[in-house]
């Protein structure tokens, strides 16, 4: 895999930008790719944060006006419904999780800042900066309450993906143990992702006054 995507790009470093901006490989995958590509710890670590950590802009800022208008048309207006009803579950979770990890009373911007920054910092499949930010979008924050959670958030993940794979590394001693990682990643991410659209096939319409 890792060495099938370096013919393919031609460029390690880019590569690892590409990887980390995708939906549902992101910053692991990317992280992953990038030490099997024989880049350095802090290269590896450093590309796919930033690859990873530019979607936040696009998501904050396109998410609800893509929904908006996909509800304007005729075929994918119900789809669109179930999506929006799939994150609002998303941010309703993070921020129940947030409260009862908290010890005290807190402002409700808080918990809000707290629970996007945990499910963004948990470095697991469907947790990384593009749902963690659907996840802000939806617990109302603002740019500049969701851009600290998600940023530091990202960095906790990658940070910890980083270690596990030096782990890896140290324990095999080559390389080529990391395109299996990739492809184990790849291949869980694929299952993820048909769970959720079925998941979000199977969500009722949000009704009045959800919204």
């Amino acid at each position: 895999m890792v060495e099938f995507i370096q013919n393919l790009i031609g460029n390690d470093k880019i590569a690892t930008l590409i990887m980390s901006f995708i939906p549902l490989i992101e910053l692991k995958g990317g992280i992953i790719f990038a030490r099997g590509a024989s880049l350095n710890f802090l290269e590896s670590f450093g590309l796919a944060y930033i690859g990873s950590t530019v979607a936040f802009i696009p998501v904050f800022f396109l998410l609800v006006p893509i929904l908006n208008l996909l509800k304007k048309l005729k075929w994918f207006a119900a789809f669109a419904d179930k999506i929006e009803t799939y994150f609002k579950d998303k941010a309703n979770g993070a921020l129940i999780k947030a409260e009862k990890s908290g010890k005290k009373a807190r402002s409700e911007k808080f918990y809000k800042m707290l629970g996007t920054f945990i499910f963004v910092a948990i470095p697991l499949p469907m947790t990384g900066v593009w749902t963690g930010t659907a996840v802000a979008v939806f617990l109302n924050l603002k740019f500049k309450d969701a851009i600290l959670p998600v940023f530091i958030g990202n960095f906790v993940a990658g940070a910890i993906i980083s270690v596990l794979a030096e782990i890896i590394l140290a324990l095999s001693a080559s390389l080529v143990v990391l395109d299996y990682v990739l492809y184990g990643l790849l291949a869980l991410a694929a299952v993820l992702l048909v769970i959720v659209i079925v998941k979000i096939l199977r969500k009722k319409k949000i009704t009045a006054e959800e919204k």
